[in-house]
């Protein structure tokens, strides 16, 4: 892989107080940072956005097409040990965080099968902004506290527990997420049930890979 280290990813145990995830750091190579600094969707407004509604570069292309790959869900799948391969993959971006809207404590839709955050700032100092992986629906109640700094990789299993937030934070802060969701079905169904303000904070409409 020219962009990630599914070796670094691979040999990271699971973590499963309170619930199972792991973190990664300098999952993101730097070889070639410059170039997906510079291919980078140019975002400057809050909110969750599909790749088919932002505009991107080449490395920023193939950086993605390695996130989504078979070797990676494989991973995962194992690490988790839930199916991941037959399931479509959501694949978002944010480029800018609001105070007002974004890091309140959740923990994901019930479709959301996994969650993987991957983190491509420069060095982080601001408090907020740091995603905070919660015992509770106390932000300060918190067993692990990631900034989101170059190449930091964050991923989880969804659960009823499985809260997450951070402090609040504006400005710049870039970040990739993927989902493996449960179904095309469902998530069909999901969105159009609800509104993609309520839903995804937001979110306009998107493609989905299978």
């Amino acid at each position: 892989m020219k962009y990630i280290s599914l070796e670094k990813l691979a040999s990271t145990p699971v973590e499963h107080d309170p619930f199972e995830y792991l973190v990664v750091k300098g999952f993101v190579k730097t070889e070639n940072k410059d170039q997906l600094l510079s291919d980078f969707p140019q975002i400057k407004k809050p909110g969750v956005f599909p790749l088919s509604e932002v505009q991107f570069g080449p490395s920023f292309s193939a950086f993605i097409e390695e996130l989504e790959s078979p070797a990676l869900t494989e991973i995962l799948q194992e690490k988790f040990n839930i199916e991941l391969l037959n399931r479509p993959i959501l694949t978002t971006v944010r480029g800018w965080c609001s105070k007002d809207r974004d890091g309140n404590i959740h923990t994901d839709s019930v479709w959301k099968l996994v969650t993987l955050l991957i983190y491509l700032n420069e060095e982080w100092e601001p408090q907020g902004g740091r995603l905070r992986l919660l015992r509770s629906k106390n932000i300060n109640d918190y067993v692990a506290e990631v900034p989101p700094e170059w190449g930091s990789l964050i991923a989880f299993k969804r659960s009823d527990n499985s809260f997450h937030g951070h402090l609040p934070f504006e400005g710049q802060r870039r970040v990739v997420m993927l989902n493996w969701v449960t179904d095309q079905e469902t998530l069909n169904k999901e969105l159009g049930r609800h509104n993609f303000s309520s839903l995804f904070k937001k979110f306009v409409p998107f493609t989905i890979k299978r």
